[in-house]
């Protein structure tokens, strides 16, 4: 009953379970009454997301140099201990139930999901 990583707004799996969203931000024009019936997620998680700073920071990262200085800031920030403790609890849970945590970004490899992922399976996740 591994974790998800997925693309919020995509079409939901049948085994994927409870999604949560790793954003900043809800999605824009959409009710929140509609957020779980459009794909995005069920329960808002923005203490998985970058700060605003580094949001701004990965989006305008034009090439690896810039790329691995966010996700080692990004690191730095899911050190803090509300972060860290969540993920530990994420990792728990992966063991005894599925889940999806996702992001607004196309591609997982230059999105914070992608560090999620890795920071996730450091502490023995199971992730898919």
């Amino acid at each position: 009953m591994p974790i998800h990583i997925v693309r919020l707004g995509t079409p939901r799996t049948p085994d994927e379970g409870l999604r949560l969203g790793t954003v900043r931000r809800p999605p824009r024009g959409v009710p929140k009454t509609e957020f779980a019936s459009r794909d995005f997620y069920d329960v808002w998680q923005p203490l998985l997301s970058p700060s605003q700073e580094l949001v701004r920071e990965a989006q305008s990262a034009g090439d690896d140099k810039a790329w691995n200085a966010f996700r080692r800031k990004f690191k730095a920030e899911m050190n803090h201990p509300a972060a860290s403790q969540l993920l530990d609890l994420l990792a728990a849970l992966s063991h005894h139930t599925s889940l999806a945590l996702g992001c607004y970004c196309e591609e997982e490899v230059h999105c914070h999901r992608s560090v999620l992922r890795e920071l996730l399976e450091a502490r023995g996740a199971q992730v898919v």
